[in-house]
């Protein structure tokens, strides 16, 4: 996780829609959500190491592994070294 001595650089909210998970088999798709969590924010944030925190794990596999969700709201951040910590976003 973020160790507080670190400067953050740059911070975006997302909506990441996850609808490619549900054109697999019913027992891939939780692992093809996070691929596409993860394809998401490389694509967009262009960072060296990607880490996710375990709300968002946690969120994504609440269901197990058939019931993803259709979409997800994160918050990236970016800090000096390059290194995109991704959260979960609640109550907006």
């Amino acid at each position: 996780m973020s160790k507080g001595n670190e400067k953050i650089v740059e911070e975006r909210i997302y909506t990441v829609p996850l609808t490619k998970a549900w054109s697999v088999p019913k027992k891939k798709r939780t692992p093809r959500a996070m691929r596409v969590l993860k394809e998401f924010i490389k694509k967009h944030m262009k960072p060296e190491e990607l880490l996710i925190s375990t709300e968002v794990n946690e969120f994504l596999w609440s269901k197990g592994i058939q019931g993803s969700p259709r979409k997800i709201r994160i918050k990236a951040v970016k800090d000096v070294d390059n290194v995109v910590t991704i959260y979960l976003v609640k109550g907006e």
